[in-house]
């Protein structure tokens, strides 16, 4: 059980943590006494069946929740991500679901740890845990249970100005394009980076379109570099931006200009976020922000891969 000052703490939700944000106040309580006071929130089990397509991922999932459900589809429950569609899911991209449980409503989002979540926690320096100990109970009561198919799921796009204007790509297709965004807690993860190279890898970013990435830890960004990922955004002439949460709340080279128009992998999309009231932001996944950054305009990612 873990609070953090941040509503998307709920990210560590990913490796089986009960984890919420809370304000500064509490936060500064917390730190003080070591103590807090929840209710216990209902549980609902969310069910991704079936193998997602090449070009589907994590954020395209959680968007379609966005969509079905609402910003505040599930007020003050945790949100228990599981099936086949999840299983198939690298730990790191798992990461993006708990992360925007916050864009459901979520007190929180979790993940039964299996072995791909215990090999990443050991890369990161982590041991002694057993995922055995922390599954559900078979006779778990959820106050909801409710199923996604993964295997008919397309890439989503997000409209301005909510994550729950969610719809299939091919629903935003040709709306041009000022800005491409890499970045923020639940966007520019290793496994992001990896999936914006594997789209742009010997292509050039559209002419007219600023295609910004900020990884989203240094460590992240050497990894990265390591494996030449970075090389390849470059050399498609990706503008490399210091860690950090920057376009994600309208600060720093990332942020949009009056009447700009941008696509972007973070978890926001409302009025004035990303900038000047007058821009516009769609959100996306990795794969689909990268394939609209060589078309300079909302592209589907599978006509790319």
């Amino acid at each position: 059980f873990c609070v953090g000052a941040d509503s998307h703490s709920t990210t560590a939700g990913a490796f089986g943590a009960f984890m919420v944000g809370v304000g500064a106040t509490e936060i500064t309580g917390v730190m003080a006494t070591g103590d807090i006071w929840v209710r216990v929130p209902e549980n609902v089990r969310m069910e991704v069946t079936g193998a997602l397509k090449p070009g589907v991922v994590a954020k395209d999932v959680i968007l379609k929740i966005c969509g079905d459900h609402g910003i505040m589809g599930f007020g003050y429950q945790v949100v228990e991500f599981c099936g086949d569609g999840v299983a198939s899911m690298s730990a790191q991209d798992r990461m993006t679901l708990t992360n925007m449980a916050a864009e459901i409503g979520a007190k929180t989002g979790i993940i039964a740890p299996d072995a791909k979540t215990m090999e990443l926690l050991k890369a990161w320096g982590v041991s002694g845990v057993n995922a055995d100990d922390w599954q559900s109970d078979a006779d778990a009561v959820y106050a909801k249970r409710i199923t996604v198919d993964g295997s008919t799921l397309a890439p989503q796009v997000a409209a301005p100005s909510s994550p729950e204007n969610a719809d299939d790509v091919g629903n935003y297709r040709n709306v041009k394009l000022d800005q491409a965004y890499l970045g923020a807690c639940t966007g520019a993860k290793l496994e992001d980076l990896r999936m914006a190279a594997e789209v742009l890898k010997g292509k050039k970013v559209a002419a007219g379109t600023r295609f910004l990435v900020a990884p989203s830890t240094i460590k992240m960004r050497e990894q990265a570099a390591a494996e030449g990922v970075m090389k390849i955004l470059e050399d498609a002439g990706a503008i490399i931006l210091p860690s950090g949460c920057g376009g994600c709340i309208g600060l720093g080279d990332a942020r949009l200009a009056e009447d700009a128009v941008g696509i972007s992998s973070t978890n926001r999309n409302f009025v004035g976020r990303a900038g000047p009231k007058s821009s516009k932001l769609y959100l996306a996944s990795p794969y689909t922000v990268a394939a609209s950054a060589v078309a300079g305009q909302i592209a589907d990612p599978r006509d790319m891969l």
